[in-house]
């Protein structure tokens, strides 16, 4: 695999469209905030129509010297293509275009590695890359380290690209082996976190939407947030108070995207398993992108491969200063742009609206000796004001399915009152 150059690559990008393919355009432009965000300077973009995509050459023979004159024209240091190569076309074209060529796979590969923070996610990359280089030794010449060597650790008449074969054999098994205990840690965690009474929030949507600064607007936590594609590739949980004592956590996880390669489905997945058990998802969008709306499918889309369309969603059209004329077709919705600090108001209002009706509605007369029970309940209900002076106020608000049983405390002061209550419930 070749390693990202420290110095500005100058690249054409390569892509073929299909009778078959979707939102090509998209696609391309995706490749190139792909290559912009691996820090290349995307020169020219080359596209040609194909019924399917030549065995040998990807493009066809016809156009290899058409290319190959632009790439001598324009100077290019690397050709990025669109699709994902085998290692006979990626061989074939390196050989006609005199220059590197790597496909999309790799270029998000290389992505994903520069910005993985964490353990698990480094091992996840790393595991990635392995799995991707795996069939594309031969005739590259890949030179890796043995785990193993010595007498006794081969065999008789091993070539190199055995031998490097079954090294990366050996660092796919040891990594998988270091991921089942990352997992198992993960998983008593979240299974804690599930326990809790606490209401959890999901962040979701595609790449570059504005996910973390969302999440530095209700944190005002200095989570890294950069216009460019998969700012974030862990998952980070954070607390926050939504009114009064009332907690709850929200969760930054990482960006989607179309056509994501194989060999990253289970560490994208794995990441977005701490989304998976929350009880709201918030769905931000880029509602100045023209693609918005295949954006939101390609979410859609993931999330039903999950299991997760089930969770309520509140999408957030973000980025409203950069667009005149926005068609929702996600909702409910909420219209802001995130960098106007006033958004924060707006967005936690909009939240708690949508926190209420899932909530179950109650309503409860509080006698003198159980006011001071009050501030514990607003850690798990939403409070409706009421008047502190009264000796024994009637106190309404919204609570979670699974914590009403924390009103049974209030039911004995009058017995009239917790069939009342109960009765609310159940209406709703």
């Amino acid at each position: 695999m070749f390693e990202t150059a420290e110095s500005t690559e100058r690249v054409i990008l390569l892509g073929v469209e299909l009778p078959s393919s979707q939102n090509f355009d998209m696609s391309m432009l995706e490749l190139a905030s792909l290559a912009q965000t691996a820090g290349a300077e995307v020169v020219r973009s080359y596209r040609q129509k194909r019924d399917k995509y030549d065995s040998k050459s990807f493009v066809g023979s016809g156009k290899l010297q058409e290319i190959a004159a632009m790439i001598e024209a324009d100077q290019i240091d690397m050709v990025i293509v669109n699709n994902r190569l085998t290692p006979r076309q990626n061989s074939n074209l390196e050989q006609a275009f005199g220059v590197k060529v790597i496909d999309r796979m790799q270029l998000i590969l290389d992505i994903f590695a520069m910005r993985a923070r964490s353990h698990e996610g480094k091992l996840q990359v790393h595991l990635a890359q392995l799995k991707y280089m795996l069939p594309r030794l031969a005739g590259q010449g890949v030179m890796l380290s043995r785990q193993a060597g010595g007498i006794g650790s081969r065999g008789p008449g091993e070539s190199q690209l055995e031998l490097n074969r079954r090294s990366i054999r050996h660092q796919i098994s040891d990594i998988e082996r270091q991921l089942k205990i990352v997992e198992k840690t993960r998983s008593t965690i979240r299974d804690k976190r599930l326990e809790s009474t606490v209401f959890k929030i999901g962040l979701i949507g595609y790449t570059n939407a504005g996910k973390s600064t969302l999440m530095n607007r209700l944190t005002d936590n200095g989570q890294y947030e950069a216009d460019e594609l998969f700012a974030t590739l862990d998952a980070t949980t954070k607390q926050i108070y939504l009114k009064d004592q009332f907690q709850a956590t929200l969760t930054d996880t990482v960006g989607f995207i179309q056509d994501l390669p194989t060999e990253l489905v289970a560490a994208f997945k794995s990441t977005l398993e701490e989304s998976r058990h929350v009880d709201l998802l918030l769905h931000v969008i880029d509602a100045s992108d023209s693609n918005h709306a295949e954006q939101e499918q390609v979410v859609l889309d993931i999330l039903q491969d999950l299991d997760m369309l089930q969770i309520p969603r509140l999408a957030i059209y973000n980025k409203m200063d950069q667009t005149d004329n926005l068609l929702a077709t996600a909702f409910p919705n909420i219209r802001i742009s995130l960098k106007n600090p006033d958004s924060r108001q707006s967005l936690r209002r909009q939240i708690l609206d949508e926190i209420e009706q899932i909530f179950l509605p109650f309503s409860i007369k509080v006698g003198p000796d159980k006011l001071y029970k009050l501030h514990d309940l607003s850690k798990f209900a939403l409070l409706d004001p009421y008047d502190y002076n009264q000796a024994s106020p009637e106190v309404s608000g919204f609570i979670a399915e699974k914590n009403k049983w924390r009103l049974e405390e209030f039911y004995d002061w009058c017995d009239e009152l917790g069939p009342q209550i109960r009765w609310l419930h159940q209406l709703r």
